[in-house]
């Protein structure tokens, strides 16, 4: 691999996975100069803070001193980054270095696929479904709905909406991939000027996958490689969270067009 080939930007805000995430990245990637991490930092807490600053020989890390979002911290990343290649990388991810250089071999042998994600697998090893062909209010109330029964009576729906079909014996174009492992060609990324920082936090994955088939560029889906991720479905738990993805959901379906069923 060429040397300064990859750009890895993780954006963080109290992550609880960080460090265990970044002692595995340590261990997989060690000196080996062709990668470049970049950390921001979303205003954590001070003893969150100061713990991080013990990988400032290991990675580049700003400490921004509010909390501007998903988007924006990556955006910060990336946007002015000279490598080839990009990687958007949530900060619960667990990540082989072979997985890695097999996603990027593909990108180096098709230049004709911009974004590509990996299988995302929870730490059990099951598959998380969130590879996405379309995206509805009503598939979004499903989601959500407490009740199992409801999600009986339609799981057909959910089937095809989480695409639990997709094939895992080939290589797959898709419409929306997930923000929480996303491989980008560096001249893409920067045509779109990275991620739309209006969402907050939600969505703007959705969003960078649109603008990219907009302009005719691939997003695809290998089952070869895989990453494990460690989902805490926030907005499931957490009215908070919950309130921002609503916001971000409004957003995206105003800028996009609002589809009910």
């Amino acid at each position: 691999m060429d040397k300064k080939k990859l750009a890895i930007s993780i954006v963080t805000y109290n992550s609880e996975h960080i460090f265990k995430v970044l002692e595995n990245i340590k261990q997989e990637f060690g000196d080996n100069d062709s990668f470049r991490f970049l950390i921001f930092d979303n205003n954590s807490e001070e003893e969150y803070r100061n713990r991080l600053r013990e990988y400032q020989d290991f990675a580049d890390i700003t400490f921004n001193k509010e909390n501007n979002g998903f988007g924006f911290g990556h955006n910060f990343n990336l946007l002015s980054a000279k490598e080839d290649y990009f990687l958007v990388f949530n900060p619960d991810i667990i990540l082989t270095r072979k997985n890695l250089e097999e996603m990027i071999n593909i990108m180096d042998h098709d230049e004709t696929i911009a974004l590509l994600v990996p299988k995302v697998l929870n730490a059990d090893g099951t598959t998380q479904h969130l590879i996405r062909d379309r995206v509805s209010v009503f598939d979004y109330f499903l989601r959500f709905v407490p009740f199992k029964f409801v999600k009986r009576i339609f799981n057909k729906r959910l089937e095809t909406y989480e695409c639990r079909r997709i094939e895992n014996s080939r290589m797959t174009d898709i419409r929306i991939g997930s923000g929480c492992f996303m491989l980008i060609r560096g001249n893409d990324f920067k045509e779109i000027n990275g991620f739309d920082d209006r969402y907050f936090m939600y969505f703007e994955d959705y969003d960078l996958c649109l603008e990219l088939k907009k302009r005719g560029k691939r997003v695809v889906y290998t089952p070869f490689s895989s990453v494990v991720h460690y989902y805490e479905r926030g907005a499931h738990k957490n009215w908070k969270l919950f309130k921002l993805f609503i916001k971000s959901m409004v957003k995206y379906f105003n800028k996009w067009g609002w589809r009910f069923f």
